[in-house]
């Protein structure tokens, strides 16, 4: 399981990194104290871009010792569970707008040794959620609307983490809440005083010309302002 909910986590997103020098910048957030690899897998059906798959996913795994976080936004999850276990995955995420039977794709991934997560899109109320929160280690929260990187963080995202902490919270459950999109070091204290656990940040890190300092950066603006 995840360390205990209040120590923030941080997680690179590499769907904003140079794949030229794909090695050498996991390295670099590794020493900057990134907790997490965090990998967006697209199709092009479910949202309009496509990432990449299972092989990237592996080869990352051979590059780190840090727990891969895995992101489906796909169509048609259920088909390709087994394919990111076998490439190294920890924690694998699904959409719930995706899976025709969410409770059983999550047991689907915990039967396969990962840790479920759940996603939705900003859109989606998340009163989606109130089956499957106590079946989950951790819920993503969208602050952009999925596909493309790079995108300016919703600013409606920070109530909605608010109400899922709240939920959370008076239900007494454990999972913890991820927020992925237009995460940066402006936003970063916001989303964590609202109730994130983990930070997901692509172009705030992988941008940067100092791969390491910019986690460090990314952590404390979060915790110190």
């Amino acid at each position: 399981m995840m360390p205990n909910r209040r120590r923030l986590l941080i997680a690179p997103s590499i769907l904003a990194a140079d794949f030229s020098e794909l090695g050498k910048q996991i390295v670099a957030v590794e020493k900057g104290g990134a907790d997490l690899i965090h990998l967006d897998i697209m199709d092009g059906h479910f949202v309009p871009n496509i990432s990449f798959g299972p092989s990237v996913v592996k080869t990352v795994h051979g590059l780190t010792r840090l727990p891969l976080d895995t992101h489906l936004m796909i169509d048609n999850p259920d088909f390709f569970l087994q394919e990111f276990q076998k490439a190294g995955t920890t924690y694998l995420t699904v959409h719930v707008e995706a899976c025709r039977d969410l409770r059983r794709t999550i047991s689907s991934i915990r039967e396969l040794g990962m840790e479920p997560g759940v996603s939705l899109k900003p859109d989606t109320p998340l009163s989606s959620l109130d089956d499957i929160l106590p079946e989950v280690v951790q819920v993503l929260v969208m602050s952009v609307h999925p596909g493309f990187g790079g995108q300016k963080f919703i600013p409606e995202s920070v109530a909605r983490i608010q109400t899922l902490r709240a939920t959370i919270s008076s239900r007494k459950l454990k999972a913890l809440i991820e927020v992925d999109g237009g995460v940066d070091e402006e936003n970063a204290s916001a989303l964590v005083v609202a109730g994130a656990d983990i930070l997901v940040a692509g172009t705030a890190i992988f941008r940067s010309k100092r791969l390491s300092s910019a986690v460090q950066a990314l952590r404390e603006s979060a915790v110190n302002k």
